[in-house]
């Protein structure tokens, strides 16, 4: 009787403190971007008139394409790639580069073009990249790029357009 008393209190804490994990880890994931004032921010009416229901999903819920599945990752022409909520110009085609992870790659944005957010939507910290505009979620940003930089950042093809030179 003594055992099952036992393993039914760990179960509990157990459980417990999985519940109390998820709480703490959802409260992380809240993004500085939320508290952010954009210049070009608009409603989120407004948001899902303007934006096909693809960018809406990307831009403004934080969400992704599948790998290899956007026509700017073979985009190769001289010109710039703009933030598709608000045309805001973001990366030079000088800059973009095949990381070969199917997503748009860049190692460096264009001056004040783009905001980091931390997130923690996989249980661990990432740079979030964000539109410095309107505050559009366009990819993430990672420390194995190439030089100068060393940065990639690895962009979400649908969250952005291109205009060529």
């Amino acid at each position: 009787m003594m055992i099952a008393t036992t393993a039914s209190r760990r179960t509990l804490l157990g459980w417990l403190g999985a519940g109390a994990s998820a709480l703490v880890l959802s409260g992380c994931g809240a993004r500085e971007a939320q508290a952010r004032a954009f210049p070009k921010a608009l409603s989120d009416a407004e948001w899902r008139r303007k934006l096909t229901s693809a960018q809406y999903h990307i831009l403004r819920e934080d969400g992704t394409e599948p790998p290899f599945s956007s026509p700017l990752l073979k985009e190769h022409r001289a010109g710039t790639f703009i933030c598709a909520g608000c045309a805001n110009a973001l990366y030079s085609s000088k800059t973009k580069y095949d990381s070969g992870t199917g997503w748009p790659s860049f190692w460096q944005p264009l001056s004040g073009a783009v905001v980091t957010d931390t997130d923690y939507k996989l249980g661990y910290p990432r740079s979030e990249v964000r539109c410095a505009d309107c505050g559009g979620h366009l990819g993430h940003v990672f420390n194995d790029g190439p030089k100068p930089t060393g940065k990639r950042y690895c962009m979400d093809g649908l969250a952005m357009q291109f205009r060529p030179a």
